[in-house]
């Protein structure tokens, strides 16, 4: 069923993959961590921390658990890995907001001129890319909910099958054909999706805060010499 909601709407939502006490474990490890190194942004409404995994790798066996582990390769196999890993804090009140878009970039070590790779840009040292279509297919994202997250503190809205549309711009969506969902997720539980969904996030009405960690995961290697920034291991 969630195997199918990933191929049909390009996302599924998997509640108690967590209980309270590995949250609290995985909070705990990333509000003791030191906030000065450069990868951390902060401000009044967001804060976040880029290769989180790296910065805190304390957090990886809390995180890959035997049930998340079980989870993933139930809907994607086993021959995954990681290659990029962020943590979100928006703050209750947060006028921070998202609007409509894919992911298409994904984060390498180094700069390499290669076919098909192009719209290079660099954001607090990492390099970025967008790669051919082909590589985007097979990607997928989870998001670990630290939080209970709905519509009122800035859940994440999308638009269901649009990740089989190719490079789908957010100002050409057909309203008339198009319908949004917003994707409500309890504490514990996980979002799982493929980059190319189109998705925002819109701004906080109340004062609950949305702390997610955002783990993406490819299947396939790059082209020699690209190699990804954030791949740390494979699960078996």
């Amino acid at each position: 069923m969630q195997r199918q909601e990933v191929d049909q709407f390009g996302f599924t939502i998997i509640p108690g993959v967590y209980n309270n006490s590995e949250i609290e474990n995985l909070t705990g490890e990333i509000e003791a961590s030191n906030s000065t190194n450069s990868t951390f942004r902060k401000s009044n409404d967001l804060f976040a921390i880029r290769q989180v995994l790296k910065e805190i790798p304390k957090l990886i066996p809390t995180i890959f658990t035997k049930k998340l582990t079980a989870t993933v390769n139930r809907l994607f196999g086993d021959n995954y890995f990681v290659v990029k890993s962020i943590y979100f804090d928006k703050p209750g009140a947060s006028n921070w907001f998202v609007a409509y878009h894919q992911d298409l970039t994904i984060s390498v070590s180094e700069r390499h001129e290669i076919p098909g790779f192009g719209s290079w840009t660099v954001k607090q040292g990492q390099y970025a890319v967008q790669p051919p279509l082909d590589f985007l297919e097979y990607n997928f994202t989870v998001r670990i909910h630290l939080d209970d997250t709905n519509k009122a503190n800035g859940a994440l809205r999308v638009i269901p099958g649009s990740h089989k549309k190719g490079i789908y711009r957010p100002e050409s969506i057909d309203w008339s054909r198009e319908t949004e969902q917003i994707c409500n997720v309890p504490k514990g539980g996980i979002m799982v999706m493929r980059p190319l969904l189109l998705h925002a996030s819109s701004r906080s009405t109340d004062d609950r805060r949305r702390r997610v960690i955002h783990i993406e995961f490819a299947t396939r290697e790059l082209p020699p010499p690209l190699k990804w920034s954030e791949r740390i291991f494979q699960e078996q």
